[in-house]
């Protein structure tokens, strides 16, 4: 990951803390519904990991938000 994109990826993992927790999910809950590893999942949420549109368009579905809300960075 490009550091200049660094705060990006911190923001989309915020945003994925957030509705995860509006949910009541757990991070491993999450995981299972998405079909990753928890530990996935946390380095997602942390911003240091990037991860493929398939897991976006899942946790969105898992969330019940749609992309474009999870991409919805509060300043």
């Amino acid at each position: 990951m490009k550091a200049e994109y660094k705060q990006l990826y911190e923001n989309l993992g915020l945003n994925i803390v957030y509705y995860r927790k509006k949910n009541r999910l757990t991070q491993l809950q999450l995981a299972e519904l998405v079909d990753i590893d928890r530990s996935h999942i946390s380095a997602i949420e942390l911003g240091n990991v990037g991860c493929s549109l398939d897991v976006i368009f899942r946790l969105c579905d898992v969330l019940d938000i749609t992309p474009k809300v999870l991409f919805d960075f509060r300043d």
